[in-house]
């Protein structure tokens, strides 16, 4: 049975968050964690907070072993961009994105 968890509005560009994303797909949940605590990404700390959700939702269930999940789909997908307004030079202004994306992330067992 899969179980899965989603972060919505994430303030990180789904660009930056799917080099991590690519690096944990179809590990082990305990590997993946591992990975996750020691890669100096932004993106890190946000998908490991969504793994943990997702292997929690998991562990509620009966009968499913935490040794034996891995992560069997995980998806980064651009969210609503925030737009603000720069001040430039001689009086014009520059466009500032503010990019956000949906993470989710499905644990299955073996």
């Amino acid at each position: 049975m899969e179980f899965e968890a989603t972060l919505r509005h994430a303030r990180i560009s789904a660009r930056k968050a799917r080099l991590v994303a690519d690096l944990i797909r179809g590990m082990s949940v305990g590997d993946a964690l591992g990975l996750l605590t020691f890669t100096p990404k932004k993106g890190a700390g946000v998908i490991k907070k969504v793994v943990q959700s997702a292997l929690s939702n998991a562990t509620q269930a009966k009968g499913v072993d935490e040794d034996r999940l891995y992560v069997s789909h995980i998806s980064v997908d651009e969210g609503p961009t925030a737009k603000r307004w720069s001040p430039r030079a001689m009086g014009r202004a520059t466009k500032i994105r503010k990019r956000t994306s949906h993470i989710r992330v499905a644990v299955e067992e073996l």
